[in-house]
């Protein structure tokens, strides 16, 4: 059985509306999984004409009927915004509102078995806060969501590289106060979680250190002698295939040259900075810690083209790709 797969449009005044729709118009996408639309149909299409194809869609009650059967594309219909209140490039409530209502159905049928995991299309923060968001980001709204209580972060991954950090959205003047073994096991756990669900039978993790040169021995600081390397020797004796800390400045040549899975950072830009110079406009972002797969390209709206029909499908696939291998390697991923 192939997956099952919900898109949701992103920020309908950004360039998600039309990587939905160059992303629908390759063949290939439709043969690897079972897709339903949710959302509303004038956004769809408009990001369709943007992109210069079309979508045909069949609406559908998804919860009701056999959506997979159906012909064409099956949309499961909502009215989140009148078209008139759309205004491409700008940020808006009306936006952020329509975001979080196709995401919060999203969830809804994800938990309810209609669709097995979802793809959404960029978000913008700002609108989401003038929207509703509560929180953070929108990681933090699907936790609570969801009730979900444990650990949860951000994982980007770019042809076959992922990361995850220990801290992330706080001043780098906190992160040394932030590092813990517990935090560090916490995401070298969730990301051997994630890439076993993602397929790989035994993920090999380096952990990256936080101090130039790996600390030099103390001589530029002690996270390393005292937090990094017995939290690394401690999983290591779990068998676990993780190393390090490695210099940060190095780690990711391991990476490059495939001899790693995935590097464990301990800050957001330590991470980010690497993953997009090799490649921004085919990055993904996996929220990791979620009990559902759930996956974005990595990048923004992209306010700057919106509208133009000039944004690179190439991420929006990725994570497309990324999305099918979660759903299908879900639950032998769980309980390896």
């Amino acid at each position: 059985m192939k997956p099952k797969i919900g898109i949701i449009p992103g920020d309908p005044s950004g360039i998600g509306p039309e990587l939905i729709a160059k992303l629908l118009a390759d063949d290939a996408v439709d043969a690897m999984a079972d897709i339903l639309l949710i959302g509303d149909a004038h956004i769809f299409e408009a990001g369709a004409t943007i992109a210069g194809t079309t979508i045909a869609m069949t609406p559908v009650d998804a919860r009701a009927e056999d959506w997979v059967s159906k012909p064409l594309c099956a949309l499961h219909a909502m009215q989140t915004v009148d078209p008139d209140d759309i205004r491409p490039a700008e940020v808006t409530k009306e936006g952020g509102i329509s975001a979080l209502r196709t995401l919060d159905a999203a969830m809804a049928l994800t938990q309810d078995g209609v669709i097995d995991g979802f793809l959404f299309a960029p978000f913008n923060k700002a609108s989401l806060h003038l929207g509703g968001l509560g929180h953070d980001d929108e990681l933090h709204y699907m936790a609570e969501k969801l009730g979900v209580t444990t650990y949860i972060s951000e994982l980007n991954t770019l042809d076959g590289m992922w990361t995850s950090r220990v801290t992330s959205h706080i001043p780098l003047r906190d992160v040394a106060g932030v590092i813990s073994e517990k935090r560090v096991h916490e995401a070298v756990y969730l990301i051997d979680t994630v890439l076993r669900r993602s397929g790989l039978a035994r993920p090999r993790i380096s952990v990256a250190a936080l101090n130039p040169h790996a600390g030099d021995n103390g001589n530029f600081g002690s996270e390393e002698i005292d937090i990094l390397i017995p939290a690394v020797q401690k999983l290591a004796e779990t068998q676990m295939a993780v190393d390090g800390p490695w210099p940060s400045d190095t780690v990711f040549l391991k990476a490059v040259a495939k001899e790693i899975d995935a590097v464990v950072t301990m800050y957001h830009d330590q991470g980010q900075i690497a993953l997009k110079l090799l490649g921004f406009d085919r990055g993904v972002t996996v929220q990791g810690g979620l009990p559902i797969p759930v996956a974005t390209p990595a990048h923004g709206t992209a306010f700057d083209i919106a509208g133009k029909g000039v944004a690179d499908v190439g991420a929006t696939r990725a994570a497309f790709d990324i999305l099918c291998d979660m759903v299908t390697n879900w639950e032998k991923g769980a309980a390896a």
